[in-house]
């Protein structure tokens, strides 16, 4: 099975300076996977690299077959490639409705169904609850819920998450968990999960990545994968 997302030897940094060195890493279609690492290794330069918004100094990326290494950000998402940022980077002062509709202007005008909205409310009830309130007075999880769904109201074809249960309670990352096992079951995207937090990596990605000084040092399935060892690439 050909890969929906390749990640061909890319080296990217800020300036002079190289983070991401020679990364392979491979996504295919319906597969969810995770990487993991410290603060600071590369795991979000690599991201926004995917996305578009670094452009590398050597290597590829390729979606469905296609190389998107020098395409803008905006072309990359009416491609199908979706990214929910850290710190999920919604829009405050608009209310929870505009800030969906925001999320489908990434969309040609042909393809911006509004009826898909109703999906985004049935799969996150509190959304619809507050639909008509300014984001910015969500509480956190309720604004990484907003975050998702503004991207998932696109129905990418590779979801690029970038820890998603940071600073959340219990009970929302089991939701997060429950969303995630839900798409993949459901094989309507692909999903690259960057995740510190351990055990909700391992139960949501099939095949895992660990990264160290911006290149790949570990990779396996995640039922085979030694979580000590991992941890050790983990520890601060």
């Amino acid at each position: 099975m050909s890969s929906i997302l390749s990640i061909q030897s890319l080296s990217a940094g800020y300036g002079q300076s190289e983070i991401l060195k020679e990364v392979n890493i491979d996504l295919l279609p319906g597969q969810a996977i995770c990487l993991m690492g410290r603060n600071g290794v590369g795991k979000t330069t690599l991201l926004k690299t995917i996305m578009g918004h670094i452009r590398p100094k050597i290597g590829k990326v390729v979606l469905e077959d296609q190389d998107v290494t020098t395409w803008a950000a905006n072309r990359r998402a009416v491609a199908g490639i979706g990214y929910v940022p850290q710190g999920r980077e919604i829009f405050p002062y608009l209310t929870v409705h505009e800030n969906l509709l925001m999320g489908l202007e990434a969309l040609p005008k042909r393809q911006r169904h509004v009826e898909s909205l109703d999906g985004m409310y049935e799969q996150f009830p509190a959304l619809k609850t507050f639909r008509d309130k300014a984001a910015g007075t969500l509480s956190g999880g309720q604004q990484q819920q907003l975050a998702l769904a503004r991207v998932l109201v696109r129905k990418p074809k590779v979801l690029l998450l970038d820890e998603p249960t940071e600073g959340l309670q219990p009970n929302i990352v089991q939701e997060i968990e429950d969303l995630l096992h839900e798409l993949r079951d459901r094989q309507e995207t692909s999903i690259l999960l960057v995740e510190q937090f351990l055990d909700f990596a391992m139960s949501v990605a099939d095949h895992c990545y660990v990264m160290e000084n911006g290149e790949i040092v570990m990779e396996g399935q995640s039922k085979d994968l030694d979580r000590t060892s991992v941890r050790e690439y983990l520890a601060v």
